[in-house]
């Protein structure tokens, strides 16, 4: 069973940075990739930044672009989204999850409890 744990949300300072991680575990085989997702109030879950596994090739939504990077350590089965040059309009819930390869399509109905990122004006 695969399981996916985020933290490092936090409530910064428009114009501010936060790290966020995900711990992951429970996955077969090397070969797959993994991406940030958010929620914010009232809105529908999009994705945000996708990565391979393997091969580290990334993929990122373009409101994020240039602001927002995604990275993996693979010894400690972690993920991490550092964000900087943070928005009001960047504050959600923040989940991690599987995808369908290095895109936006999330592979998985089931998500975490995900971690909280506000960013205030």
């Amino acid at each position: 069973e695969v399981q996916l744990v985020e933290s490092g949300g936090g409530l910064v300072q428009a114009g501010g940075s936060l790290r966020l991680s995900c711990v992951a575990s429970g996955f077969t085989n090397d070969d797959y990739a993994i991406g940030w997702f958010r929620q914010a109030p009232g809105k529908e879950r999009e994705f945000v930044a996708s990565i391979s596994w393997i091969d580290g090739s990334t993929y990122y939504a373009d409101s994020v672009k240039g602001r927002f990077t995604i990275s993996k350590d693979n010894p400690r089965n972690t993920l991490y989204l550092q964000m900087n040059s943070l928005k009001p309009e960047d504050t959600a819930v923040y989940y991690c999850a599987p995808t369908v390869g290095v895109g936006s399509t999330p592979a998985t109905n089931s998500w975490g409890q995900g971690t909280q990122v506000t960013v205030s004006t």
